[in-house]
This record gives structure tokens, C-alpha cells and sequence, in this order.
């Protein structure tokens, strides 16, 4: 018990604080609807249609998409090239689509990924016939 006189329920100057509250203002975004947006904004989509990368620029506004989350908006005139793919990478990434790409059983690589419910082949799984132009020969690799 104190023993100062201090009563808590007469004191205004108390503030209860949560020590892990943002100390920074809530700032809010514009939103548009889609087709709305002002021009010089675009989708970190339409920034790589055009080889740009946001560049770590902060989102400036919103644009509503038919899914549950919209899309964020970059400045062009902020943004920057997209950095080229490095030999190290560009290995990687053909390693990894060759995996999904080769059959296990008759090892032939299509041009397109097989289907993952098989896991092989239409020609290996049910004998339907495959064209020869949508398949590297494994000979021929």
C-alpha cells in the first residue's frame, strides 16, 4: 500500500501505452478501381513488361483487383532496370525446368513440363502417340 496519498482513479495524467505500437503517423494510400490508375504508375507486373523493377521504392497507391488482395502501385520514373540473369542462374534455372520437363522413363526432354499428376509422359503412361517436334531426342542432347 502507499503510503504518499497517490490515487490512481483520481490522476487524469496517466496514459496507458503499448511499448509496441508503431511511434510512426498511419499513413493512408489512395486506392483506384482498376482501369483508374493516373498515368506514370504501374504494377510490379507491368514494371517488368517494360524490364523495370520497383528498386526499392516505397508503394505509392493501390489498385482494386477482382481477387482479395489489391495491387500495389510504383512510380515508372522511379523505378529501375531489371539486373541482367548471371551464367550461375541461368544454369540453375534450366537444371531446375529440366527436371519437370524430362520424362523418368524414356528420358526424352519436352518443350513444355509434364503433367505432375503422371509424372511421366502421355507415351509412356497410355501409349498415345507424342510428336516428334515437341521433344529433344535424348540422343540428340
Amino acid at each position: 500500500m502507499r503510503t504518499d496519498g497517490f490515487d490512481p482513479q483520481e490522476n487524469d495524467d496517466l496514459v496507458d501505452v503499448d511499448p509496441y505500437a508503431s511511434t510512426e503517423p498511419h499513413v493512408t494510400i489512395p486506392v483506384y478501381k482498376r482501369n483508374q490508375a493516373p498515368e506514370g504508375l504501374a504494377t510490379k507486373r507491368q514494371l517488368r513488361a517494360m524490364g523495370l523493377r520497383p528498386g526499392g521504392q516505397d508503394v505509392v497507391a493501390e489498385v482494386e483487383t477482382l481477387g482479395p488482395k489489391n495491387g500495389f502501385l510504383y512510380e515508372i520514373a522511379k523505378a529501375k532496370p531489371v539486373r541482367p540473369m548471371t551464367l550461375a542462374q541461368e544454369f540453375a534455372l534450366d537444371k531446375a525446368m529440366a527436371a519437370r520437363q524430362t520424362c523418368p522413363e524414356c528420358r526424352r526432354r519436352f518443350y513444355g513440363c509434364l503433367r505432375t499428376s503422371l509424372g511421366i509422359c502421355l507415351e509412356c503412361h497410355d501409349g498415345t502417340p507424342v510428336h516428334p517436334s515437341s521433344y529433344i531426342n535424348p540422343s540428340a542432347a
